[in-house]
């Protein structure tokens, strides 16, 4: 009996080192994501541009939900310890965070918009919310039996492309920062490295290329991001181009940002050679 016990003891000591390192690691996980939304607030508000895709924040929304009132493979708030506890609590944080990103879509997202009426955007919005809604119940119970933790991950990963789409249509960093390109980074790698240490309750292909797939795309995210910001601050840092021209007696001189092209009255004339 002596020599089962000792046999079972480092088993029990590597069980509970892996439950512990999955539970820093959903810590991790949560206030990171909780930091990269509460800055897609704050950035949205400064620049009156929501600070998140519309698709990604619905089925962001969607999935908070359904997992923060039903919790993984069924089971309820009251009845989930551990690491499934601290997961559930930090997506009731993600959600109330969320409601922030929320009112910078509808409230400056028309804007984005221009060719459609205020109200049709609004209208479309709660559309592409209850259809993102659907497709999560459906895709957790088709392929997860129920479970949302799978979905989870392929929503991050579909996320992931569309931050680079979305600064890519922009093509300019307005809306975005730094912060949340490393801030989501961060809890994606988190939520990545807690399925790594112990891969037997979700085995398979799938989440090995959800994790791959988000680290590349975030990643790619945070360099392009930062290449963007550089050169706008090269943009902003050189001086303005000041070209002479026809101008009427008093009127201020007019100075051109660099690769602005002044209208063709302005545009000097070419020199004449004998």
């Amino acid at each position: 009996m002596s020599a089962a016990l000792a046999a079972a003891a480092p088993e029990a000591l590597a069980a509970d080192a892996v439950g512990a390192a999955r539970l820093a690691l959903t810590g991790v996980c949560g206030l990171g994501w909780v930091v990269a939304y509460a800055a897609m607030v704050r950035v949205g508000v400064r620049d009156r541009i929501h600070g998140i895709p519309v698709v990604a924040l619905t089925l962001n929304i969607s999935w908070e939900f359904q997992y923060s009132v039903f919790g993984s493979s069924g089971a309820s708030v009251a009845g989930v310890a551990g690491v499934e506890e601290t997961q559930i609590l930090a997506t009731v944080f993600w959600f109330v965070v969320d409601c922030g990103l929320l009112y910078t879509v509808l409230r400056f997202g028309p804007a984005q918009f221009a060719h459609v009426p205020r109200p049709v955007f609004h209208a479309g919005f709660v559309v592409t919310l209850c259809l993102s809604y659907a497709a999560i119940a459906v895709l957790s119970r088709q392929f997860d039996d129920g479970d949302v933790v799978l979905t989870s991950f392929g929503i991050n990963t579909a996320m992931a492309g569309m931050f680079l789409a979305m600064l890519a249509s922009r093509g300019s960093s307005r809306g975005q920062s730094l912060v949340v390109a490393v801030a989501k980074l961060v809890g994606t790698a988190a939520a990545c490295a807690s399925w790594a240490v112990d891969t037997s309750a979700y085995p398979g292909p799938w989440m090995p290329f959800c994790a791959v797939a988000c680290l590349v795309l975030d990643t790619g995210y945070l360099v392009a991001l930062a290449l963007v910001k550089r050169a706008e601050r090269r943009a902003a840092a050189r001086p303005a181009l000041t070209l002479p021209g026809p101008a009427e007696p008093g009127a201020p001189e007019r100075r051109y940002a660099p690769g602005e092209r002044p209208p063709p009255d302005e545009r000097p004339a070419p020199e004449a050679h004998a």
